[in-house]
């Protein structure tokens, strides 16, 4: 019983060695992490500017026709990866499509920080 007890007190501090180790390095590993800050929330972006959209008269558009394009708003502002979602005219796409790439926007930001985002943006088209 004797050797039981001395070979396990003698080998406790192996035991305890590893665990040890383990703690050192999870604090170590958390003094190296960077801290990042509660977020304050993302302001989503918003236009500045929108140019007038030149459609061919010959389009037959009804009143109030809707376009939705989807796009990446970069942190300058400028719309970037424009693509039509819905269309009412195949043959407007390509206007729409390129007086949107136009547009300036205020970026989104996070804490305060501009970011590019994507956004779905829906044109209106008035007679």
């Amino acid at each position: 019983m004797r050797r039981i007890l001395i070979a396990s007190v003698l080998l406790s501090p192996l035991f305890f060695t590893p665990a040890a180790v383990a703690s050192q390095t999870a604090t170590e590993a958390a003094a190296s992490t960077p801290v990042r800050p509660i977020s304050s929330g993302v302001k989503q972006a918003h236009v500045l500017y929108s140019p007038n959209i030149d459609l061919p008269a010959s389009a037959n558009l009804p009143n109030d026709a809707e376009f939705v394009l989807k796009l990446n708003v970069d942190e300058n502002g400028k719309p970037q990866d424009v693509q039509v979602v819905k269309s009412i005219n195949p043959e407007l796409d390509a206007p729409v499509a390129a007086a949107v790439r136009q547009f300036r926007f205020r970026p989104a930001t996070l804490d305060k920080q501009p970011i590019a985002t994507d956004m779905t943006l829906t044109v209106v088209v008035e007679r």
